[in-house]
């Protein structure tokens, strides 16, 4: 049996695979700031999900380095010994990954990437973030970033886009700055003089969310001149846009290097689900690829 857990900003998920069928879930919420406690809700879940292999997504990267977590938008995570720490609570081997390769790799799996070589799954929530799996394997990269796509400059500033948003990374310009769901937000309030939720600024044509669609079109293609992936499939709140699918395609042509695209854009499958199940597939997949 595999179990997965999501250590979220807000809510840490647990679920039990037992082979693709799932047997196990539940939620609690997490108790941001607080390190111990997080560990203490992380083990209860494991406990209570029963026996199996352990993997575990996080809003964050184990550093090659140092052993410790880094890059986390669950800042009391970062620095901290996470694996070593669960391992020891749990009595059992943890492998532990960035959610978004989590997210990547449910989606390669048996998801909507199932059967592409090439998958790029992209997180557009409260973050920004990306997974690479290729062949239903996570590429992690040499410096454990491979994917960190929120994180990568917006291409192609226009007037627009300035001036460039400060990020919590300590840099401007990022992609998350412009892609997640409360960007949107603080970009409609901006140009509106009054502030609507992400879902609901979708639901209408606004300045903002043709904007949205625009710089999410010019990352994106940035992505395929680099990756040339099969398909990209999107997650997060963000994802449930249905016109994203149509219209980014159609806009991103105009800054791919070829004369075609053939990358498909498409909606997940396991909608929030999918970092949790990622998660439990961090161990080998052997069995399950010959059924």
């Amino acid at each position: 049996m595999r179990i997965g857990v999501d250590l979220g900003g807000t809510k840490i998920e647990a679920i039990a695979l037992d082979g693709k069928s799932e047997v196990f879930r539940k939620r609690v919420p997490t108790p941001r700031g607080d390190y111990s406690a997080t560990l203490a809700a992380v083990k209860g879940l494991v406990d209570e999900a029963g026996q199996g292999s352990v993997g575990i997504g996080i809003p964050g990267a184990m550093s090659r380095a140092t052993n410790l977590v880094k890059n986390a938008n669950s800042t009391w995570l970062i620095g901290k010994p996470l694996k070593d720490d669960l391992e020891r609570l749990l009595g059992r081997e943890v492998r532990i990954e960035n959610d978004a390769n989590c997210f990547a790799l449910s989606e390669a799996v048996d998801g909507a990437g199932e059967g592409a070589e090439v998958v790029f799954g992209v997180i557009l929530g409260t973050g920004v973030g990306g997974g690479i799996a290729v062949n239903r394997k996570i590429i992690l990269g040499k410096n454990s970033i491979a994917g960190e796509w929120g994180h990568n400059p917006l291409p192609l500033p226009g007037l627009e886009d300035l001036p460039l948003p400060a990020c919590y990374c300590g840099r401007a310009g990022c992609i998350e700055t412009f892609l997640s769901g409360p960007a949107l937000e603080r970009d409609y309030a901006g140009r509106e003089g009054r502030t609507r939720a992400a879902r609901e600024i979708v639901a209408f044509e606004s300045k903002s969310f043709s904007l949205y669609m625009e710089r999410l079109a010019r990352s994106l293609a940035g992505v395929i001149n680099i990756l040339d992936p099969d398909v990209i499939v999107l997650g997060g709140g963000m994802s449930n846009a249905l016109r994203l699918y149509t219209e980014v395609p159609r806009l991103w042509v105009r800054h791919v290097f070829s004369d075609q695209v053939s990358t498909r854009l498409v909606r997940n499958v396991h909608g929030d689900s999918s970092g949790v199940r990622g998660a439990a597939w961090l161990w080998d997949l052997k069995g399950e690829d010959e059924e």
